[in-house]
């Protein structure tokens, strides 16, 4: 090993070395506190995104539901407990408990038509 890569591994290790020495040195001064303080801080900086994105993907899983317009058939995305419109036929829906419903106004009553086979009677 040559004093030239001793001297390269001991450039790059030289900011970690300083961090360790100053924290040394804040602690045998009675000011571990301090020490222990940023370190939370940093620990917490760095925790916190990885919580929020894991904790935003339990929440869509939660929100998220895909199902048919009761008008048209289309099948798409959204998210329960809202209001939305049908991007195919443009009725106004209500997500509610994993099912899109159609909004009506007080009074309306929805019928839904039903196809009825008829046979011929041979006298």
């Amino acid at each position: 090993m040559s004093f030239k890569s001793f001297q390269y591994q001991l450039s790059s290790l030289r900011p970690i070395l300083t961090l360790v020495a100053i924290a040394w040195l804040l602690g045998s001064l009675g000011l571990g506190w301090l020490v222990n303080s940023v370190l939370i801080i940093v620990g917490l900086l760095l925790l916190a995104p990885i919580i929020a994105f894991f904790g935003f993907q339990w929440w869509l899983k939660q929100n998220l539901i895909t199902d048919k317009c009761p008008v048209c058939q289309f099948e798409f995305t959204g998210l329960n407990n809202t209001q939305l419109q049908c991007p195919n036929c443009s009725e106004v829906l209500s997500a509610q408990n994993g099912h899109f419903q159609r909004i009506a106004p007080e009074g309306t009553i929805d019928v839904t038509a039903v196809e009825v086979q008829t046979k011929l009677l041979e006298e």
